[in-house]
């Protein structure tokens, strides 16, 4: 029998009982994953000191960092083993599993380093204040400095595990570090460390959580290496150059385009502080309460990518589309929902995170804003994803440019100028109905020249 025989799900069963097997639990650890960065915002908030949320708000951009490094090997090069499988060549798909994993590493490593060596100038950068730059010092120490490779190594390798067909095992790494996370929070910050050290324990806690899902990952590789293409040893050689292109030419776009979402946030952060610390302190729980939908549609997509690379390289255009059509249908759904909730309880949601009275002021009316973009957000980056599963990352990269360089910064800055703050929460609105419209442009074109 051939190594990961999981053909079944992707190619025989049918697309809504395939999509809920690779989805629903991509979705549960996306939500798990929603919850423990969450946690660290409730659990901070709870000190009704809006320093300390601004700080670890302005941090995010800088963690998203390893987010775009898992995603250069781990979109890149799952999407490959993905297609690789579809055309048989596991041996092929073995040795992008290995380098991969390597490389992530090596990259991982020399961005704490980096940040270890740039503390200050990056904190300054993300903007920074003398009333919030202690706090993000810690922050970024425990999170990103100490923790960050075992961030970055267990969202690679979930990535690669669900490439193969176990999207179950995949995600319960990180629904595992997720929910650590949530015990450790209070544990650190309000018993074991003192007061004013709660942002340091709510780091603390998220740089245990992540060693403890890479030390998960780590056993399932090992578990599952006799029977899958995955592995850690290069002794079976190099990948082929045009794998090691593949992985590149997928998984830079994609690396650039989630740095051009994080260049929109710093832009946002920016532009939030110079209205005051309290304005971004809303925004940066707004940002973080707007992820249910988002994240949920994210678990769609990640469910979605296998399926779809799977069957586009072996040339079954036909299930390729319909599990397309499927997850945009019900992200769709799941986007409408959330804004009908978040228009009803937008105040309540932000005393969840925070009682501070002009905090959760200024997070409703931004709250109510916002959530009018969750549809076309969702739109957005199903896009995105699909190009990526194709192997397309000229385009998925194109399509994020448009959405963040096009419209979105020069939007910002121009809404911004105009309206203030209240410029600011509608500008994705705006941005993401435009994408939208040349996302389909670029959509149509692709179909038409590649026959599918």
């Amino acid at each position: 029998m051939r190594k990961n025989d999981r053909t079944e799900v992707f190619e025989r069963l049918p697309v809504a009982h395939a999509m809920m097997v690779m989805a629903i639990p991509t979705i549960l650890s996306q939500l798990i994953t929603l919850i423990y960065n969450l946690a660290d915002t409730w659990f901070i908030g709870l000190t009704n000191n809006p320093y300390m949320v601004a700080a670890c708000s302005l941090v995010l951009p800088a963690y998203m960092v390893t987010i775009v490094i898992a995603n250069v090997f781990g979109v890149g090069g799952g999407t490959l083993v993905s297609r690789l499988l579809g055309i048989k060549d596991d041996a092929e798909a073995g040795k992008v599993v290995a380098w991969s994993f390597w490389m992530c590493l090596c990259s991982a490593a020399v961005y704490s380093l980096v940040c270890l060596g740039f503390m200050n100038p990056v904190l300054k950068l993300l903007g920074a204040s003398e009333n919030t730059i202690g706090f993000a010092r810690q922050y970024i120490l425990f999170v990103i400095i100490i923790g960050g490779s075992f961030s970055v190594m267990s969202s690679t390798m979930s990535s690669m595990i669900r490439s193969i067909g176990y999207s179950g095992k995949a995600s319960t790494g990180l629904m595992i570090g997720g929910l650590l996370n949530i015990a450790l929070d209070p544990l650190f910050m309000f018993v074991i460390l003192p007061d004013g050290k709660q942002v340091m324990g709510a780091a603390i806690a998220t740089m245990l959580s992540n060693m403890v899902s890479f030390g998960y990952f780590f056993i399932t590789f090992r578990s599952l290496r006799k029977s899958t293409v995955l592995t850690f040893s290069t002794k079976t050689g190099r990948p082929k150059k045009n794998s090691l292109r593949s992985i590149f030419a997928v998984g830079v776009p994609a690396a650039l385009s989630l740095l051009l979402f994080d260049i929109t946030n710093i832009v946002i952060n920016r532009l939030s502080a110079g209205h005051g610390d309290i304005e971004l302190a809303a925004i940066g729980i707004v940002l973080k309460a707007e992820r249910l939908p988002l994240n949920t549609g994210v678990g769609i997509c990640l469910g979605m990518i296998p399926l779809i690379a799977y069957n586009y390289s072996a040339g079954n255009y036909q299930r390729m589309r319909e599990v397309f059509n499927f997850s945009r249908m019900v992200g769709l759904a799941v986007s409408f929902v959330c804004v009908i909730l978040y228009r009803l309880l937008a105040a309540q949601i932000m005393e969840v995170f925070i009682r501070d009275p002009a905090t959760v002021a200024f997070g409703t009316e931004f709250l109510k804003a916002r959530c009018f973009a969750t549809p076309m957000m969702f739109l957005c980056f199903s896009m995105v994803h699909f190009m990526q599963a194709i192997g397309k990352g000229k385009e998925s990269f194109l399509l994020a440019a448009i959405r963040q360089l096009v419209f979105n910064i020069p939007i910002l800055f121009l809404m911004n100028h105009l309206f203030g703050m209240s410029g600011i929460v509608w500008t994705q609105l705006i941005a993401d109905f435009l994408t939208v419209m040349m996302s389909y442009l670029i959509y149509f074109r692709v179909k038409r020249k590649e026959g599918i």
